[in-house]
Order: C-alpha cells, then structure tokens, then sequence
C-alpha cells in the first residue's frame, strides 16, 4: 500500500488544531514539518506589521534572525512573494539578494542562498505572513510540487488562526492594529521590546497589565535597560494610546527650567520668558506624560510635582490661575529611590505616589539569548544604513556577545554593533556581499582585562560580615574606576575605553558612587 507523504505530514498538524500547545511548540512543530516534507537548509514563518515583517519562529537560521525586522521595501524576494497569492519559487539564477544570505546557521564560509521558495498565509482572506524555504543547493526545490506547499500553507494559516484563537488574540486584532498605527504616526522608526526569554515574557505580562489601569507606574533598572521603551508600551496598552505621550528628561535641564517644562510660564514670569507657554502636563492632558531620571528633580519642584499628582491642578510659573490636567503619570529612575528618601534627597510622599505600581526592568545580562536576537535587531538597522546585501555575526563573535557582562545594557549593545559594522566594512578594500562581525570588531573587554579582576578579587581583603549586597558592588566599582582614571590621568573616555562602557554610562554610574 503506496502513502502520501503530504497526508503523512498534515494528520499529525491537524491534531496539534485542537491541543493546548503554547505558540512556540506549535509553530517549531509546523516548521519541522514542512522541512520534512521539502528538505531544506532552512524555513521560517514570518508576520506582517505594518510595511514590516517580524520572524515568529524559524529553524536552520542563525539566533539573531528573530530579533530582525524585515522592512519589505528593501526585500525584494520577499515583495515578490507577497505579490502572488500562491506559492513562487525563484530561478537558481535570480538577481534579487536573498534576505537570509550569510544566515543560514553553522556555515562559515559558504553563505549565499541559491534556492528559494515561499508563499503567503492568508487568515479570513487578508494578508498575515509568508513562509519561506531556503537551500544553498540551486536545485533543490527543482521537483517540488508547488499544489503540496500551497496545501501546507492552507494548513499553516489554520494553525496560526488557532494559535491566536486560543491566545485571546483574535478578539484584539483590531484594537492593536490601531495601537501599532498610532504608535508609528507618533515615532518615525517603530520602536519594541525584542526578546523571548522569561524575563522579557515576564516583564510583558506585566506591562499589559498595567496598561490597561490608571494607575501610576514607577519603572526602574540600570541605566540603558529600555525604561522609555517600557513606558511607550505602558502607554500603547492603555485606554490613553490615541491620546499623546509626552516625554521630559528630568536630568537633562537646569533646575531653573525644570518647573517651566513641566508647568508652564506666563509671559514675564522670569528673564528670557517673552511669551505665555503650555508644560508638559498641559501638552499631555488626556495622555500619558513619562518623567525619565525623575530622580533627578529638586526638592522645591517635587513639592508641586505631588501636589499636580494629588489634585489634579497646576499652575503656571508667574501665574495664579489654575488649570485642570487628566494626565498618567509614567515616572522611571536608575536610582534607588527608597535609598534617597531616607537620605532626605527626595519626598517620601512623592515616591509613594510615583510607585503605585513599581516596575522593575530586567538588566540584559539576566535576559539569557534575548542578546543574540538584540543583536540581529541592530544588525538588521545597520545592514540597511550602510547598504549591505547582508550583515551577520561569526560563531565566535555570537559566543562573545552571550559571554559579556553589559553594563552598560541594551544601549551598549546598540552602540557596539554599530561600531562594530564600521570597523568590519573598512577592513575591506572593495565592499562585500555579505559582510561578517567578527570578535575583533566587537572589541569586547579582553580576558586580560577579566584576570585583572579575577586578581583584585582574589587580593582584596575579606567582605566584613552583614554588608549589604549593593554597598559591596558600589565600593567595588567607586574603587575601580577611581584606579582606572588615575591611569589615565582623568581622562574618562580612555577609562570608558579601557573599562569597555559607554562614556555616558561611566559619568552617570560615577555621579551616582560620587566620583567627581
């Protein structure tokens, strides 16, 4: 008795329709699947969003590939396959650079992809995805029966359809699709949270949460964790997502000018005040206004910062008139604000009031493999800047990254792949196709540098008894960089340099030791 193989691989997926499975397992098992049914190097399931398409899962490609964001208009393999309702598969000989080139996972030096197939998913007839099969032998798909692939994606379709069914995402289809287009009319580049571990699934969970009350959030984390981006997602989940999200950088102004930004002035009400201006809460009346480095605000205008909290009303500096405001307040710090209210440099009323709902932000050191799809998200915006046909990362170079500390966070992450990409590019005299990271253009602290610490651990004195986890790590770190600059003779970017942070980060970190 002949069977079918297409048969074969469909009965099992259609039992999977009805099982309790999480979104994970169920897509790993669709994609296994159908690289049984059409050997391959690799397949991958993509989403729509907007003119962008997000890999929900994918097997046979590098890590990093879920955390890229495919801009359709600079793929032209993927428009074409959007364009044709079933499935397309590209001549061996085709021109269009191939979005998984220098992907395909445990290859070095063979990188281009010769042999692609895909087609689109549709739900309810509208547009949801694509899935796509890649090969680096230009004939592999040479006997494939493109009515099989269109039968299996009929079935994928259906698969996502129960996944979100049964997620509770089908009802909030609409709604988010009206949350992520506002949220790109107010951002020029759409800005989200990448990552799959349990942290980030964690901290998810709760933003959605939150969201959706009207309760005033105090979000915390080292510096360059992602605090603004948490408060665009608190904001994009709440009731208040049509209206506007203001932001004021509590640090970044004179004490002198902090009340008028958030306030307002009336004409004349201090020297240079030539005309009457609105304050942020004003600007942010039905919205959401974010106070990032909230710790950061003098005593004086903590006061009527509560006060505007408590009643609702503010007045403009020079002005005895009140105005009424409808603001949440979303408020986030690197400090320890407990710390500072019992050292008297904030108000404990006010810190009570800001952490109705406090909301810790996970360093990226606690985020496992979230850093390789980090990095791909980076890499996917540096590839497109510097016009690449592709930009990838060396095994060891992955290695590396899943290796380091980051101090300074998600924001280091960011610079040093985009310098990174620099220095790759100019080791090379003519530009290449597909363009590698390797360890070197990291330039990651060396293990010389970690055995100088493992050498300052192992000859410092014992840690006296019931000393405070964060007065141990502070003294440390007061120590290091104090020895660090005096090497330098003051010099704090060649101590940034030396110590492998940000510049930024190393004059916030100090200003919060004391280090002048």
């Amino acid at each position: 008795m002949t069977t079918n193989p297409l048969l074969e691989t469909l009965i099992p997926l259609v039992a999977d329709l009805s099982r309790e499975l999480d979104d994970g397992e169920r897509y790993r098992r669709l994609l296994a699947a159908l690289r049984r049914l059409f050997p391959c190097d690799a397949v991958a399931l993509l989403k729509f969003d907007g003119e962008l398409l997000l890999p929900v899962a994918v097997e046979g490609l590098s890590a990093d590939t879920l955390g890229r964001r495919f801009r359709i208009s600079e793929h032209p393999r993927l428009a074409a396959l959007v364009e044709h309702r079933g499935p397309t598969r590209f001549a061996a000989d085709c021109g269009l650079p191939d979005p998984y080139d220098g992907l395909v996972d445990g290859l070095h030096g063979h990188l281009e992809v010769h042999d692609c197939l895909g087609c689109p998913l549709y739900l309810d007839d509208q547009l949801w995805g694509l899935l796509t099969l890649d090969a680096l032998d230009p004939s592999s798909f040479a006997r494939v029966d493109l009515d099989s692939l269109d039968a299996f994606a009929s079935l994928a379709a259906a698969t996502v359809k129960a996944s979100e069914r049964i997620s509770g995402l089908a009802q909030r289809v609409e709604t988010e699709r009206q949350l992520t287009e506002l949220y790109k009319q107010a951002r020029q580049q759409p800005r989200e949270l990448v990552g799959q571990s349990a942290a980030l699934r964690k901290l998810q969970d709760e933003i959605r949460l939150v969201g959706d009350s009207p309760l005033t959030v105090l979000i915390t984390g080292e510096t360059g964790v992602g605090k603004e981006l948490v408060a665009e997602a608190i904001h994009a989940a709440s009731p208040r997502a049509r209206r506007p999200l203001v932001s004021l950088n509590c640090a970044a102004l004179p004490d002198s000018l902090v009340e008028s930004e958030l306030f307002g002035h009336v004409r004349g009400a201090f020297s240079g005040a030539v005309n009457e201006r609105s304050g942020k809460f004003e600007l942010a009346d039905g919205g959401s206004l974010f106070l990032d480095e909230v710790g950061e605000l003098p005593l004086a205008v903590q006061a009527k910062l509560l006060r505007v909290l408590q009643s609702g009303q503010l007045q403009r500096v020079g002005s005895d008139r009140e105005h009424r405001v409808d603001v949440r307040v979303i408020a986030a710090t690197n400090r320890d604000l407990a710390a500072e209210v019992r050292a008297g440099r904030f108000r404990a009323d006010l810190y009570h009031r800001l952490s109705v709902y406090p909301l810790p932000v996970p360093p990226l050191r606690e985020r496992g493999r979230d850093v390789l799809l980090l990095a791909g998200y980076f890499l996917e915006e540096n590839r497109a800047r510097l016009g690449l046909r592709s930009l990838r990362l060396a095994a060891e170079a992955q290695k590396a990254l899943l290796a380091h500390d980051w101090p300074g966070n998600v924001r280091e992450l960011e610079h040093l792949v985009g310098r990174a990409a620099i220095k790759a590019l100019a080791r090379h005299d003519e530009r290449p196709r597909i363009l590698s990271l390797e360890v070197q253009d990291l330039d990651l602290p060396t293990a010389a540098m970690s055995s100088a610490v493992e050498a300052t651990l192992a000859s410092a004195a014992p840690v006296p008894a019931g000393l405070e986890l964060r007065t141990a790590v502070d003294a440390f770190q007061r120590q290091l960089i104090e020895q660090c600059l005096a090497r330098h003779h003051g010099k704090w970017a060649d101590a940034a340099r030396e110590l492998g942070v940000d510049r930024a980060n190393l004059s916030r970190l100090a200003k919060r030791l004391g280090i002048r």
